[in-house]
């Protein structure tokens, strides 16, 4: 073949392959997805997968939709303006079945809740029950929720309650108090702030086992639309493990991006604690892979929560969920060998 004419097989190689590229990206499902709060690394694996590509590997062109504290993403998800959101705990998960609104968790990510009680350094601090003498800092939906189970099971009293408003400065001052917060942030947070290393007691330790940051979709986009939802969840899935033990410097400049008071120390933090106390990586997603699910678990806590009275006994919570898209062992090689 002739100069010329190789030149001009090249040329247009190259512009069907831009044609096939362009035809690749149109094809893609675009796909909103809304989370509860701005952008941490308790949302990284999401993040993950849309920087790496993973999302558009299968084929979905994905918007990530930070939450805040004026933002109501779960009513977006409602209302059909965001195809997928993550809510908080299980318990949402429940309400929802108790007033009839149409979602559903289709996997949860977290396989511990981060839920902790912070306390000043104190030696004979070791477990829950050693908070009992102590005045608590429990934000109103945590008096409604959680604190409830602490009442019947561990014979916690209301009395010793004052209101958590996200204001650290009341705890750090009061040196008999405990704090409520989230394992992965308010320990760094307290010690940065008040310049101790504060005690935590995670919850989960003591039979809180509810699952946290689930993926919600409406009722009728599982129904109708089974081959999107599968896509989102394994993507997802595959993110978590590559944001946990993979290079993630480009979502973490993503989340500092979207939320420009985040700190490299604090992404630090928070992803390590993740790995160390398996809030992502343990339990049943030990074998099961992320996004694991169980209907022994779920039906554990809402005994758990209905004895309290934080759910009422008559709903049906199995509506609550569904393991159609989980538990498939997707990335667990992803997953360093030890």
């Amino acid at each position: 073949m002739g100069r010329l004419p190789l030149l001009r097989a090249l040329t247009i190689g190259a512009a069907m392959m831009a044609s096939l590229s362009a035809f690749a990206q149109s094809k893609l499902d675009k796909v909103s997805f809304g989370t509860n709060w701005v952008a941490e690394a308790e949302h990284g694996g999401f993040f993950q997968a849309v920087v790496d590509g993973t999302y558009k590997n299968y084929g979905l062109d994905v918007t990530i939709v930070p939450g805040g504290p004026n933002v109501n993403n779960r009513i977006l998800l409602i209302s059909g303006k965001l195809d997928f959101f993550m809510s908080a705990n299980t318990l949402q998960s429940f309400d929802a079945v108790a007033n009839n609104v149409p979602v559903i968790a289709i996997a949860a990510m977290f396989q511990k809740d981060p839920q902790v009680f912070v306390t000043h350094p104190d030696p004979k601090v070791t477990k829950l029950e050693d908070l009992k003498s102590k005045t608590l800092f429990v934000s109103k939906e945590g008096i409604v929720g959680y604190f409830q189970w602490m009442k019947l099971e561990f014979g916690f009293s209301e009395s010793k309650v004052k209101p958590y408003n996200y204001n650290a400065q009341p705890f750090i001052v009061d040196k008999n108090s405990a704090m409520q917060g989230y394992v992965t942030s308010e320990p760094f947070l307290i010690e940065k702030q008040a310049g101790f290393k504060p005690n935590v007691i995670l919850l989960a330790d003591y039979g809180l086992n509810g699952y946290s940051t689930l993926i919600e979709a409406r009722r009728e986009t599982v129904e109708k639309s089974p081959d999107l939802v599968q896509r989102f969840v394994d993507a997802s899935i595959i993110g978590w493990y590559n944001y946990l033990y993979g290079d993630n410097k480009a979502a973490n400049a993503m989340i500092k991006k979207l939320n420009p008071e985040m700190t490299d120390e604090l992404l630090a933090y928070s992803t390590a604690t993740m790995r160390d106390k398996g809030i992502v990586d343990s339990g049943d997603a030990l074998k099961n892979g992320i996004g694991a699910m169980s209907d022994e678990r779920a039906a554990s806590f809402f005994d758990k929560m209905s004895r309290a009275g934080v759910v009422k006994r008559d709903i049906d919570f199995r509506k609550a969920y569904t393991l159609q898209f989980v538990n498939k062992g997707v990335g667990i090689d992803l997953r360093p060998k030890k």
